[in-house]
């Protein structure tokens, strides 16, 4: 079995700094918040699921296993609408304990390129 490899992620922390997009490159959006009815920032258990970047990674990559998504080679996360986007970078740059095996799995799969 060959050693597959890493996959470059560039961040996105400002609006209106997207780069432009290929067919190598899948785009991963983090939204603030659900709407659901608070404000941004509260601690939401829904909220929490939706900007976890490395569950996000990993469902990205079971999700071309499975053939419902295009392969990829580089991953744009835009998380310009997010509070706080360091704990996006803390996250890819394993500042954050693993809560799982998927984490781990992210963590030799995909490394923090940049940021724009």
């Amino acid at each position: 079995m060959s050693k597959a490899e890493p996959i470059p992620v560039t961040l996105v922390t400002e609006p209106g700094h997207m780069l432009a997009l290929d067919g190598e490159t899948a785009l991963l959006r983090l939204a603030a918040n659900s709407g659901h009815g608070h404000a941004d920032g509260s601690t939401c258990v829904a909220c929490a699921t939706r900007t976890d970047v490395r569950a996000l990674l990993f469902d990205m990559l079971e999700e071309v296993k499975l053939g419902r998504r295009p392969a990829f080679s580089r991953v744009m996360v835009d998380a310009s609408a997010l509070p706080d986007p360091s704990v996006v970078v803390a996250a890819l740059t394993g500042k954050l304990p693993a809560l799982a095996l998927r984490d781990h799995t992210v963590a030799r799969r995909f490394y923090l390129a940049g940021a724009a």
